[in-house]
């Protein structure tokens, strides 16, 4: 059955007073936590971002075949392939090495302040040079630490023994600035940077010196490097501590980058180079030989004069020998680039680019194998061969191997047939000039011969030209738009979320403890948690007082004792249709300690005061406290009644002190047999006399949760108050008084909250009490 929105609405606000009942608790872990936050944000490494964004140049061959890159992809967009092979370049082991080693990473500076260290990076206060090979010092993993005692020496340890910014006795050494000093790693000198913070006397100087290696791997996870679909626009991250350093090592990793990419595109443009220069040497070795022959032939033969022949024959002749050469040309260039795939024995699988074959074909397959070869090897660098994309390559470049010479292999097959046929036409035209002696047409022939070689050579040695311009003209493949720039707020610590964090948890810690304290709480605290758990008329709460034996008085305006006069109220109320002249109040709980003789001894003093006569019987014969309450030390009492006869009612009963309307009747001694005495018929005879004296009869009994005496004298009562004692008795005990209601084994009973807690702003007390002097400060209200 769901609750009604009055009880949630309840729950709600008790929840909220419980919080703020707490507001002291809860204000100081909120104000531990912001203090914590703050030691943190204060003493913390701030951290800035470095952002620097290039834009890699789209290459011809790769606009032209966009189309077929974007149906390799699926149809869908994504970044081009050679930017994703670009950015992995970018991030190499390779590249951050030289970055590492060129900026000299893996040696840092700190200068020691009052809490925490600082580095210092670009203007150091001393500077350490070692006198080993680089390889060595690379993978030094060592820190020193300086003390500056003067301009002129310092104190050196292995060990940061210092204790309050000072040295441990015997743990330093001493030397002077350039003096060589050796040590376990080997021999360096330190030499100061006067004037830089950190190199006052006295100041404290960390030098830690890192294996490249690990450096390496630290940058290689802080870089980012990133880029959006369909773009060639990449950008580049570094958070560090120092923001000159952050700056350089992005715009070194930029430059590394691009050297590296002018270093792959010169080595196609030198195999080439050499490729040409070796068949300039072939053709010239060939061309003297031809010129020597024709010096030899003219000698012989004394061909100083020829006749000349018909001009249309010789004209014929003249363009047939022209073409002759052109065929020849590219039938050798063929020849030679195709002897050059397959005799190719270097180290490389770069082929000559744009040799001066004409044919297109050719000329665009040999630059698409010689790109697939470049990008195969940068990725070799950082990867191995049996890598995916290798293996891919590779095949691709087999394929364009085989689809390059079967072109070669056509173009070849194709310049034959073209020669043949001029050669036999060139012997048509040959035979037709009868006239021309045999002499004239070797000459001619060498001369024809001649022309080619010169013709070759001639060729090669302009392309060698441009090769060697090209050599020296290599563009970057990186365009930096926007150079290594620093933010001036630090990315971390992030303030706000600190802070944030800081009042979350500081607010998160003490709610849940208080609310998990609240949920696992069983006893019992208020009105509701009783009225809850047993349904018998509460008749009212006792507020919590200060001393443990505190007895209203008769003019009294304490909230204790408006308590009682409300709880006599009630008993009046309740006990109305009773018409009995004597009225008969036992008071009880379940376990011993709930208040029981506090609230007897009030009860009845409270009913006192209203003029009645009252009688208080202690029956709590085994652990009695009314006589403590009313410091009263009677000789006999109500167990020396019953057990001895001869005694009468009166001499049991005594008179309270300064209370002419108050008698009790003490317990008496401690019996052995408490229960069995109390099954006397002096407890009828007694209960029987004294209501004939008395308007009220509060009477004082055991705990029911503990003995059965108050069970055995139950049926003399008209009404049980049941005691419940706040912050003190488990919820789980309190079912024994809801059995004794529901069988209904203690008459008329109602139930009464003692000790409780009120809320704030919520109390007893009405009027002025006439003992009270009001503060000066608090003004009277009508």
């Amino acid at each position: 059955m769901s609750q009604s929105p009055l009880k949630n609405k309840d729950t709600i606000i008790n929840l909220v007073e419980l919080y703020l009942s707490k507001w002291k608790i809860i204000l100081v872990c909120l104000f531990i936590a912001m203090a914590i936050a703050f030691v943190k944000i204060r003493y913390s490494t701030f951290l800035y971002q470095a952002n620097a964004t290039i834009k890699l140049k789209e290459d011809e061959n790769s606009r032209s075949l966009s189309e077929i890159s974007s149906l390799q992809n699926g149809g869908f967009g994504s970044p081009l392939p050679n930017v994703i092979d670009e950015i992995e370049i970018i991030k190499s082991r390779s590249i951050i090495t030289e970055v590492v080693k060129d900026l000299k990473l893996n040696t840092r500076c700190y200068v020691t302040g009052m809490v925490k260290k600082a580095e210092i990076y670009s203007n150091p206060p001393v500077n350490i040079n070692f006198f080993m090979n680089d390889s060595i010092i690379e993978n030094i993993n060592k820190s020193l630490f300086i003390q500056i005692v003067s301009a002129q020496k310092y104190e050196l340890s292995n060990i940061d023994t210092h204790n309050f910014l000072e040295f441990d006795e015997g743990e330093t050494t001493t030397h002077s600035f350039g003096d060589k000093v050796s040590s376990s790693f080997g021999e360096f000198v330190i030499t100061p940077n006067i004037g830089t913070y950190g190199s006052s006397p006295g100041s404290f100087i960390e030098l830690n010196m890192s294996p490249v290696h690990s450096v390496v791997e630290s940058y290689l996870s802080s870089i980012k490097i990133s880029t959006t679909e369909k773009s060639n626009v990449i950008k580049l991250s570094l958070n560090e501590s120092i923001k000159e350093k952050a700056r350089l090592i992005l715009n070194k990793v930029i430059e590394k980058y691009n050297e590296d990419v002018i270093k792959d595109k010169e080595k196609i443009v030198q195999i080439t180079s050499d490729f040409i220069t070796n068949r300039l040497n072939v053709v010239s070795n060939e061309l003297e030989q031809v010129d020597f022959t024709a010096e030899n032939l003219q000698k012989n033969n004394r061909l100083t004069a020829l006749g000349s022949q018909s001009n249309i024959f010789l004209e014929s002749e003249r363009e047939t020998g022209s073409k002759i050469s052109q065929t020849s040309n590219q039938l050798q260039l063929a020849q030679y680039m195709s002897d050059h795939i397959k005799n190719n024995e270097s180290d490389t699988d770069y082929l000559p680019a744009d040799v001066g074959i004409t044919d297109s074909n050719v000329s665009q397959i040999t630059k698409s194998y010689n790109e697939l070869v470049l990008r195969r090897d940068q990725i070799l660098k950082n990867s191995s061969k049996k890598n995916p994309t290798v293996i891919n390559l590779n095949n691709q470049i087999d394929a364009l191997k085989v689809n390059l010479n079967q072109s070669i292999e056509n173009i070849i097959s194709t310049n034959q047939i073209t020669l043949d046929n001029l050669n036999r036409e060139n012997s048509r035209i040959r035979g037709q000039i009868y006239s021309a002696p045999t002499k004239e047409r070797q000459f001619r022939d060498i001369k024809r011969q001649q022309d080619i070689k010169e013709s070759l050579y001639l060729y090669l040695l302009e392309k060698r030209e441009e090769t060697a311009i090209t050599l020296g003209m290599s563009s970057a493949n990186a365009k930096v738009i926007d150079l290594a720039y620093t933010n001036d707020n630090p990315v971390a610590p992030n303030k706000q979320i600190i802070y944030l964090a800081a009042l979350l948890i500081g607010l998160f810690i003490p709610v849940s403890l208080i609310y998990v304290r609240d949920l696992i709480d069983n006893k019992i605290h208020t009105k509701e948690d009783v009225q809850r758990l047993i349904k018998a008329p509460f008749i009212g709460d006792i507020p919590k007082g200060e001393g443990k034996l505190q007895v209203v008085k008769k003019v009294d305006y304490s909230p204790k004792a408006e308590a009682f006069r409300i709880i006599r109220s009630n008993i009046n109320f309740m006990l109305q249709k009773n018409d009995s002249p004597c009225k008969t109040i036992f008071v009880t709980s379940t376990v011993a300690q709930e208040g029981k003789s506090h609230t007897s001894t009030n009860l009845a003093s409270s009913f006192s005061f209203s003029g009645k006569k009252v009688l208080l019987v202690e029956t709590d014969i085994r652990v009695p406290k009314v006589n403590d309450y009313l410091k009263i030390s009677p000789k006999k009492g109500l167990t020396d009644f019953i057990s001895d006869k001869s005694l009468s009612i009166k001499d049991v009963t005594i008179k309270a002190p300064d209370n002419e309307f108050l008698d009790v009747i003490p317990s008496g001694t401690i019996p052995p047999n408490p229960a069995e005495l109390l099954m006397s018929d002096r407890i009828n005879y007694l209960f029987e006399n004294v209501k004939k004296n008395y308007d009220y009869i509060i009477v004082d009994t055991a705990a029911v949760g503990l003995v059965t005496d108050t069970l055995i004298i139950s049926d003399h009562a008209d009404m049980f108050v049941y005691v419940v004692s706040a912050n003190n008795i488990d919820k789980r005990q309190l079912h024994l008084a809801q059995t004794m209601y529901e069988e209904k084994r203690l008459p008329n009973m109602v139930t009464l909250l003692n000790s409780s807690v009120k809320k704030k702003g919520y109390g007893y007390g009405y009027g002025n009490n006439p003992g009270h002097k009001k503060k000066w400060y608090k003004p009277f209200k009508n």
